[in-house]
């Protein structure tokens, strides 16, 4: 039996917990210090996301904890930075209802494949989506008075915007994939 307790799950876990500091910033006044903190704090959490991969994949411990849980995490860092940008008119609503709804009905099947037995890891075409998003969030989140960029938020938007398509394309794509789960589950 695999030790739950590795490195890269402790990273994910890690993860979790630096979700609800990062909504308590987005909260706030977003003074430039306070966006370069919940820049800050998004952007670790993110880079946990490729260090516990890579962890794992190094030391060879994998586990299907982690398999399940780095996922959700990676969901849940992203679903709440995009909720909390809506307020801040840095992203429309819509373009989050499709994302969030994607994760959602990605994670039910998933649930679904592990009724069956298995464990559904990202694929590579989710791990594109998921650069696209953190790189769009992250520049969403950092303020705009600091970067010489004159249309930052613009090029922010666009990289959701291709990541909403990525995010319908691995749906789809999953769901292929998958496709005799339902067989198996009817």
């Amino acid at each position: 039996m695999k030790q739950l307790l590795t490195w890269p799950n402790m990273l994910t876990g890690l993860r979790f917990a630096m979700i609800p500091l990062l909504v308590v910033l987005l909260m706030w006044e977003q003074t430039t210090l306070i966006a370069l903190i919940a820049w800050a704090v998004f952007a670790l959490a993110a880079f946990t996301d490729w260090l516990d991969g890579y962890l794992a994949r190094k030391f060879e411990c994998e586990t299907v904890l982690g398999k399940l849980m780095d996922p959700l995490a990676d969901k849940l860092l992203v679903t709440a930075g995009l909720i909390m940008l809506i307020p801040l008119g840095r992203i429309p609503a819509w373009v989050c209802l499709i994302i969030i709804g994607r994760e959602i009905f990605i994670t039910g099947l998933r649930g679904l494949a592990a009724s069956t037995g298995k464990v559904v890891a990202a694929d590579n075409l989710g791990k594109i989506k998921s650069n696209f998003q953190y790189y769009g969030v992250g520049l969403l989140i950092f303020p705009l008075n600091v970067l010489p960029i004159s249309y930052q938020y613009e090029f922010a938007r666009g990289l959701i915007y291709i990541s909403l398509v990525l995010s319908i394309w691995s749906a789809v794509n999953y769901t292929y994939n998958l496709r005799d789960i339902f067989v198996e589950t009817s």
